[in-house]
């Protein structure tokens, strides 16, 4: 398992279920200050985190015999950061990337049919075997 592609995953989720939750979540008096980020407390977090991605249970009970302090897992993990001013970078980087139209679709070619070979001249659409009246 890549720590790092870990991190991201922990980061989007988290990102995803704050954005969803919102509303209640910041109603809470869960708030603290770390490091000069403003966000919910650790154990929040890791609360939250611990159903949202399968793989971080497997490792929280490592993690925490390296440190029992939540903070400095939050941090270890890539998560202290205000999920407020995340979002709003975000979608201040969506907004900014230049929109372009689709691919235009590629004309569809129709095959074309093999030549047939007319040595008589008589034309394709001609059934009839008689000789053709001069011009």
């Amino acid at each position: 398992m890549n720590i790092d592609q870990l991190r991201r995953s922990l980061k989007d989720r988290w990102l995803d279920y704050y954005e969803e939750n919102r509303a209640w979540i910041t109603r809470l008096s869960i708030w603290v200050s770390c490091d000069g980020q403003r966000r919910p407390s650790s154990s929040f977090i890791l609360g939250a985190l611990s159903t949202l991605e399968p793989r971080l249970i497997d490792l929280l009970p490592l993690i925490v015999d390296l440190s029992s302090h939540p903070d400095r897992i939050v941090v270890a993990l890539g998560l202290n950061f205000d999920p407020d001013q995340e979002l709003a970078q975000i979608k201040q980087l969506k907004a900014d990337t230049p929109k372009y139209l689709p691919a235009s679709a590629t004309p569809e070619v129709k095959p074309r049919r093999p030549a047939e070979v007319d040595e008589a001249c008589e034309g394709r659409i001609r059934t009839d075997r008689s000789p053709r009246p001069p011009r």
